[in-house]
């Protein structure tokens, strides 16, 4: 099965905000941004279709899909970025400032959790759920509406990398990134 997952556009947060599950705006330029995805995305699928279009809850994904052309996605709380607990809309200057375990979890945030959060095997634990039960479906190819996390997950599931260098994947708002599962 061939999946395009596709990462939502910028997001109308201060830089250096924690805001993982939070339902954050779109940037200013969502439009501009939106249509370069959109762009990309017709291009790559050279008049294909997809079977099934996902997004995540959250907004900021469901919001670029509608504007690709995909209004009503299957929705899945599975697809949301990592949960950052008591983090959640702080700078991460101020987290270091009133939380000692954010050192720890700079030191080790595979395995550890943000605050009343997640850690991002927990993260990648409910994202290859989700794979797992994608790849039982009869499906050609498929959508992915999602994050920045999602997309990581998605792409150490698919074997594009390992997960000891995952991080040095990140696709940019708005990117795409295509795998087979």
């Amino acid at each position: 099965m061939e999946v395009y997952m596709i990462r939502h556009t910028s997001v109308d947060v201060p830089p250096g905000t924690c805001y993982g599950w939070t339902d954050v705006p779109t940037a200013e330029t969502f439009e501009q941004e939106a249509s370069v995805t959109k762009k990309n995305l017709e291009e790559m699928l050279q008049g294909k279709s997809f079977d099934k279009v996902y997004s995540s809850t959250l907004s900021r994904a469901s919001k670029l899909a509608a504007f690709c052309g995909y209004p009503h996605p299957k929705l899945d709380s599975r697809l949301k970025e990592m949960f950052m607990g008591d983090w959640e809309m702080q700078h991460f200057d101020e987290i270091a400032k009133t939380d000692p375990h954010i050192q720890e979890w700079y030191n080790d945030f595979m395995h550890l959790n943000a605050t009343n959060g997640e850690s991002f095997l927990q993260l990648y634990a409910r994202v290859a759920d989700f794979f797992d039960e994608l790849k039982k479906q009869p499906y050609e190819r498929v959508a992915i509406f999602a994050h920045g996390g999602v997309l990581i997950c998605g792409g150490i599931y698919a074997g594009l990398f390992p997960m000891e260098d995952c991080f040095s994947h990140h696709v940019e708002y708005g990117g795409i990134q295509v795998c087979h599962i």
